[in-house]
C-alpha cells in the first residue's frame, strides 16, 4: 500500500459522525416521497470500432495466447461484469454510418476488409461482427443496443439486419443466422435509426432526418416478443431543435430520441486541454462544463414536454464523458487519454444529475469502455488496469433500479477558482431493489474537506457505511507501474451521542454510503 493509499484509509476510517458542525451543508433526504425509478440502463457503456477500443482491448481472437471466451478477454470481461455492466452500445458511433452488417457474418477469415475512415483510417478486418457482439453481452449479463446504419445504408438493408438477428421464422435471413451459429433470436433490446445525424451521421436537418427516419422505422418489422425499442438520433450540446421536431414529428414511431454532450477542459474543440498534469483552473473549468449537462437536459425535456407531456419518450444520453488532447505519442484517429480523479468526479457528477432526471432519462452510454475517451479499462497487450471511472461505476451499483429520493441541500457554498464556481456538494439519494436507503456525495472541492449534516424527517439515522474515492492529487491515476494507486477505501460514521450524523467529506472525493 503506497503512501497515498495509506493517508486515504486514516482519514476514511477516522471520519465519525457527531454534533452538526457550525459551516456543515444541510442534506434532507425525503424518504416518503420516492420519485422515479433510476433505469439501470443509465449506467449503460459503449463500444465502438475506434482505436484499440475492440480490437486488443476488449477482443483478441479464440487463438490468441491471452486467455480469452470466443475471442473475448477473460480479464476484461470479468473486471466489466463485477461493474454489472447493463447495456452496450455497438458498433458506433459515426463506425455505426458506414458499417454494413453483412461483411461482419459468416467464416471470419473471408470477412472483406475495410477502411475505418472515421478513426485512424486503419484497416477494419470485421473480425468483430453480429455474432460476436451477442457472445460480448450474453457474457457479460448485459442487453444489447444496436447502431444501424443510416448514413451509407438504406431502409432494406436496416430492415435485413433486423431481420436476421430477431426473426423465428424459416425465412432465408433467419436460416442464415442459425447457419452461422445462433439457433435462436438474438434480444435486441435497442436499435437506433442512425447516429449523430446533425454531423458525421449525414449533416442532415431535424425535420429531412424526421422523414427519412419515418420511412426506415416502417420497415423494422421484428416479432412482438422480440421487437427492439426504436431510437432516433437526436442533437447536441445547446440545440433543442432536434428534441423540438423529432418528439412532435416521431411521437408514435419512436421509443426515445437521443443526445450527445462531452466535457471538454477549455470548452474548445481545437485544443480541449490535457488529461493528466493540469492545473487547479482546468479541474474547475472541468467540472463547470460537466455541470452544463443540467441544463442541456432541462431543456430537451422542456421541448420535448410539448408534444410529449406524459413522458412517453425517453432522453437517451448514448454519448457522454471527458474528452482531452490526445495523449502524445499515441494515434490521434485512436482517441486514448489518461483517466484520472478528476474523471471519477465528473462520472459521479453526471449520475447525480441522470438521477434527478430519472423520469426522462432512461438511458446513457458513457464514451467509451475501453481504451478510448473515458474509459473504464485501459489495456496494453496482455495487461489491464481499471481506472478511477470505473470505481465509481463500481460505487454507484446500487443505484441500478433504485428508486429515487428528493434531496434537498442548504448552506452549501461555491467552490471558486479561476473565474469559475461550482456548487461545493452534489448528492443523490435513492432506496435500492435491496430495500436499503443509498446516498451519493461529491466534494467539488480539491483544497478542502467538506461537513453535510445528514436528516431523513421522521427517521433516525444511526451510521452510514460504504467507500470513498480520493488522493493527494488532482490527476492521479493508475498506471501499469502502480495500478493501484487509486481506488476505493472504506468509509463509515456514526451518530454522535446527540443522536444526529455529520459526514466529513474529504476534498476532491467521492463517496457512496447506505444510511442505516
Amino acid at each position: 500500500m503506497n503512501q497515498i493509499q495509506r493517508g486515504v484509509l486514516a482519514l476514511c476510517m477516522l471520519a465519525s459522525g457527531g454534533a452538526f458542525a457550525a459551516d456543515a451543508v444541510s442534506l434532507t433526504i425525503d424518504a416518503a416521497r420516492p420519485g422515479a425509478v433510476i433505469n439501470k440502463d443509465v449506467y449503460g457503456q459503449f463500444a465502438e470500432h475506434l482505436g484499440t477500443g475492440i480490437y486488443e482491448g476488449l477482443w483478441v481472437g479464440p487463438k490468441s495466447k491471452i486467455p480469452n471466451t470466443k475471442g473475448w478477454r477473460n480479464d476484461v470481461v470479468g473486471a466489466l461484469k463485477n461493474i454489472h455492466v447493463p447495456l452496450v452500445r455497438w458498433p458506433g458511433g459515426c463506425f455505426a454510418d458506414e458499417y454494413h452488417w453483412r461483411d461482419g457474418i459468416g467464416a471470419r477469415e473471408k470477412r472483406p476488409v475495410n477502411v475505418n475512415t472515421n478513426w485512424g483510417g486503419v484497416d477494419e478486418s470485421n473480425a468483430v461482427g453480429t455474432h460476436e457482439f451477442f457472445d460480448l453481452v450474453e457474457m457479460l449479463g448485459a442487453d444489447a443496443y444496436v447502431n444501424g446504419n443510416l448514413g451509407t445504408g438504406s431502409a432494406q438493408e436496416m430492415s435485413e439486419w433486423i431481420e436476421y438477428m430477431t426473426s423465428d421464422s424459416k425465412s432465408t435471413l433467419a436460416n442464415m443466422r442459425r447457419k452461422n451459429g445462433h439457433d435462436k433470436p438474438f434480444k435486441v433490446a435497442y436499435f437506433a435509426v442512425g447516429n449523430e445525424a446533425w454531423g458525421c451521421g449525414g449533416n442532415m436537418s431535424p425535420q429531412y432526418y424526421s422523414d427519412v427516419y419515418k420511412q426506415v422505422e416502417t420497415f423494422l418489422r421484428a416479432p412482438k416478443q422480440y421487437r427492439p425499442k426504436i431510437i432516433a438520433s437526436g442533437g447536441n450540446d445547446n440545440d433543442v431543435t432536434w428534441s423540438e421536431v423529432l418528439s412532435k414529428e416521431l411521437k408514435k414511431q419512436t421509443d426515445g430520441i437521443s443526445f450527445h454532450y462531452y466535457t471538454i477542459p477549455t470548452g474548445k474543440w481545437e485544443v480541449k486541454g490535457a488529461s493528466t498534469g493540469f492545473q487547479e483552473n482546468e479541474w474547475i473549468s472541468t467540472l463547470a462544463n460537466t455541470l452544463r449537462m443540467e441544463s442541456h437536459i432541462q431543456k430537451n425535456s422542456a421541448a420535448m414536454d410539448k408534444n410529449d407531456p406524459e413522458k412517453k419518450l425517453g432522453l437517451f444520453v448514448d454519448e457522454w464523458g471527458t474528452w482531452y488532447d490526445v495523449e502524445k505519442g499515441t494515434n490521434p484517429g485512436f482517441l486514448f487519454q489518461q483517466n484520472t480523479l478528476r474523471d471519477a468526479v465528473v462520472a459521479a457528477l453526471n449520475f447525480n444529475i441522470f438521477h434527478a432526471h430519472a423520469e426522462r432519462v432512461r438511458m446513457t452510454n458513457i464514451a467509451q469502455m475501453v481504451n478510448v475517451l473515458q474509459s473504464m479499462i485501459i489495456t496494453d497487450k496482455d495487461r489491464m488496469l481499471l481506472t478511477p471511472t470505473y470505481y465509481t461505476y463500481q460505487m454507484y451499483v446500487p443505484f441500478q433500479g433504485a428508486t429515487s429520493l428528493p434531496v434537498t441541500l442548504k448552506d452549501n457554498p461555491d467552490y471558486s477558482a479561476g473565474g469559475f464556481k461550482v456548487p461545493e456538494i452534489s448528492a443523490s439519494a435513492a432506496r435500492g431493489t435491496d430495500g436499503k436507503l443509498y446516498l451519493a456525495l461529491v466534494n467539488t472541492n480539491p483544497n478542502k474537506d467538506a461537513d453535510v449534516a445528514l436528516n431523513i424527517p421522521g427517521q433516525a439515522i444511526k451510521a452510514v457505511k460504504g467507500s470513498v474515492l480520493t488522493s493527494s492529487a488532482m490527476d492521479t491515476h493508475n498506471t501499469f507501474q502502480s495500478p493501484n494507486a487509486i481506488k476505493p477505501a472504506p468509509f463509515s460514521a456514526a451518530a454522535g451521542a446527540d443522536g444526529k450524523l455529520t459526514v466529513r467529506i474529504p476534498a476532491k472525493a467521492v463517496i457512496v454510503v447506505a444510511v442505516e
